[in-house]
C-alpha cells in the first residue's frame, strides 16, 4: 500500500520535522482502532534523536527521546474511559544496534531498502550519523549504550514532572480553562511545568522557552481591561476574566454558505470549529414548518438583533453575546442562521437564541414538527 503526502515547506520549518509528523498523520489515518504500528527503530537510532534534541535545546521530555511504547493519533471519549480503540507505535528493538539487526538480515537473506536521501548530508541526521558519530564511536565506542541509558533516565524523570503536572491542573484547569490566581501559587518551576503539560493536553505544539514566559508572566501582568494573546504558530493563549484559554488556531470567520438542513446534513463550520445540526426533538425550539427549505449561514455583521419571544423587545446580538459570557475573541465569529440570504432575517443565533417568528410554541407546534439546532464539537466560546 503507497500512501502520498505533501509535506508543508516554509521559512523557519524544518523538513525533516514536518515529514516526520506528516508521515505518522497518515500511518495513523491508515490504522484500524485497536491496531498496532511496529518500528524498526534501534539503538543508534536513539542516539541520533538524543544528540540531535540536545543541539535543539530540547528540555526533559525531548531528551528523553523515543519511548518503546508510544500513543499514535487523537483519543475519542469512549477510548479515554476504556483505553480500547487506541492505537500504538511500538519499537521492539530499540534496545538493539544497527550492526547486529542488519547481519541478522543478511544472515536470514532478508532485502531491504536503502532510502537515497540517507546520504544527503543536507539533513542533520544524515551528518551527524556520516560525520559526527564515528568520530565519537572512536573515542567513546559505547556511546550508544550509554546515551540510551541517560535517555531512559530522563524518561523516568519526564513521568515524574507529568504526575506532578497533572496533580496540579486537576486544581488549576478542571475544566479546560487555566486559573491565574491558583497558577500564582505555585513556584516558577511548577508554574512552567504546568503551563506545558496543559498546553499538551490542548493539542497544541509546545512553544519555545520565550513564548513559554510570556504566557506566564506577560499575560497576568496586562492590565484588567485588556484582553492580551500570545501567539506562536497557529496556536495562541488568550487571558480573560483571570483565566487562560488555548486555542490551536486563532477564530476564523463563519464559511458562509447556504444549508439545506432537511437532507440532514450537517453543516461544517471549519477546522476545529464543529458542525451545525437540526435534529427532530419532540422538546426542540424551533418549528420545523416555520423553515425555509433553504437557510444561509453566516458570521455577524453589526446591528443584528431579533426577538427572543412574541411580545418581548427585539435585542440586539451584541447584548445576547455578552450576556451569555461569550468569549470576547468569539464574539465576531459567532454562527447565525438567517431566511432569504445572507441579508435575511435572522432564524438564530445558534446556540444562544431562536427569533420568536420561528420558535416552537407550547401547544401550538406538534412534537413531530419540532426541531433543536445543535452546535456539535463547537471550541470552548464561553467564560468556564
Amino acid at each position: 500500500m503507497v500512501r502520498r503526502v505533501r509535506v508543508p515547506q516554509g521559512p523557519g520549518r524544518s523538513l525533516e520535522a514536518e515529514a516526520r509528523q506528516v508521515r505518522y498523520a497518515a500511518l495513523t489515518r491508515a490504522m484500524p482502532k485497536g491496531e498496532l504500528l511496529l518500528t524498526a527503530h534501534h539503538l543508534d537510532d536513539q542516539l541520533e534523536t538524543f544528540l540531535l534534541q540536545l543541539l535543539r535545546g530540547a528540555g526533559v521530555a525531548g531528551l528523553a527521546a523515543m519511548g518503546e511504547c508510544t500513543r499514535l493519533g487523537e483519543r475519542t471519549g469512549r477510548d479515554q474511559r476504556t483505553g480500547l480503540g487506541e492505537r500504538w507505535l511500538l519499537r521492539p528493538l530499540l534496545s538493539e544496534p544497527r550492526s547486529e539487526l542488519e547481519a541478522f538480515a543478511r544472515a536470514s537473506a532478508v532485502a531491504w531498502v536503502d532510502d537515497d536521501s540517507n546520504v544527503d548530508q543536507r539533513f542533520d541526521r544524515n551528518y551527524l550519523r556520516q560525520r559526527v558519530l564515528p568520530l565519537l564511536r572512536e573515542r567513546w565506542p559505547a556511546v550508544a549504550t550509554v546515551v540510551a541509558r541517560s535517555a531512559a533516565n530522563l524518561a523516568d524523570a519526564q513521568n515524574v514532572l507529568r504526575e506532578q503536572a497533572l496533580a496540579d491542573l486537576a486544581r488549576l484547569a478542571p475544566r479546560g480553562p487555566l486559573e491565574l490566581a491558583a497558577l500564582a501559587e505555585l513556584s516558577v518551576t511548577r508554574q512552567r511545568n504546568a503551563l506545558r503539560e496543559w498546553l499538551r493536553a490542548a493539542g497544541l505544539p509546545l512553544p519555545d522557552r520565550v513564548h513559554l514566559e510570556r504566557i506566564r508572566c506577560e499575560l497576568p501582568a496586562a492590565r484588567a481591561d485588556a484582553q492580551p494573546l500570545v501567539r506562536w504558530g497557529t496556536a495562541e493563549v488568550r487571558r480573560f476574566r483571570g483565566k487562560l484559554y488555548a486555542l490551536a488556531q486563532p477564530p476564523v470567520p463563519v464559511p458562509e454558505g447556504e444549508w439545506r438542513w432537511q437532507r440532514a446534513r450537517p453543516y461544517a463550520l471549519g477546522p476545529n470549529r464543529g458542525v451545525l445540526r437540526l435534529r427532530s426533538d419532540r422538546n426542540g425550539q424551533v418549528d420545523a414548518r416555520r423553515l425555509p427549505a433553504v437557510l444561509t449561514v453566516t458570521g455577524r455583521a453589526a446591528g443584528e438583533s431579533l426577538r427572543p419571544s412574541r411580545g418581548e423587545p427585539r435585542r440586539s446580538l451584541k447584548e445576547l453575546l455578552r450576556a451569555a459570557a461569550v468569549l470576547p475573541w468569539e464574539r465576531n465569529h459567532w454562527p447565525l442562521l438567517r431566511a432569504g440570504g445572507a441579508t435575511g432575517p435572522i432564524v438564530a443565533v445558534v446556540d444562544l437564541a431562536i427569533d420568536a417568528a420561528y420558535r416552537a410554541e407550547a401547544g401550538g407546534t406538534p412534537p413531530r414538527d419540532r426541531l433543536s439546532l445543535v452546535w456539535e464539537s463547537a471550541p470552548v466560546i464561553r467564560v468556564e
